[in-house]
C-alpha cells in the first residue's frame, strides 16, 4: 500500500508551487495587455478625440463605407453632404475616420 508520510509534500515546498502556478497566468495577462488591450484604448482615445475636433468641411469615412463632407455637427449627429443637394444626418458614433486627401469622393465618367 501506499504510505501516507511519502504522499504528502514536506512543509516547506507549497510556498514556491503557488507561486510557478500564478506566474504563467500573470505573464499571458501582461501579453495580452501589451499586444491587444493597450494598442485598443490607444486608438480609442485618438477616435475620441477626432471626433471631438469634427468640424464643417471635414471629409469623413463612416462605419457603412459612406463617404461624406460634413454640413453640419450637433451633439451626436451629424449632418453629411455625400453629393449635390444630398445631406444625410448620422450619429457621431458611425465615423470611423478622416478621408485621406487622394481619396476622392466621385467617379468620373
Amino acid at each position: 500500500m501506499l504510505d501516507l508520510a511519502q504522499a504528502v509534500p514536506a512543509g516547506g515546498t507549497g510556498q514556491p508551487a503557488w507561486l510557478i502556478q500564478v506566474a504563467p497566468i500573470v505573464f499571458i495577462f501582461a501579453v495580452f495587455y501589451v499586444l491587444m488591450i493597450r494598442p485598443a484604448r490607444k486608438r480609442q482615445k485618438e477616435v475620441q478625440q477626432m471626433l471631438d475636433a469634427l468640424k464643417t468641411g471635414d471629409k469623413v469615412i463612416t462605419s457603412g463605407g459612406l463617404l461624406g463632407t460634413v454640413a453640419a455637427v450637433d451633439r451626436n449627429i451629424v449632418q453629411l453632404r455625400v453629393a449635390d443637394k444630398v445631406k444625410v444626418d448620422v450619429t457621431k458614433s458611425s465615423i470611423v475616420g478622416l478621408q485621406d486627401a487622394g481619396t476622392t469622393t466621385a467617379t468620373e465618367p
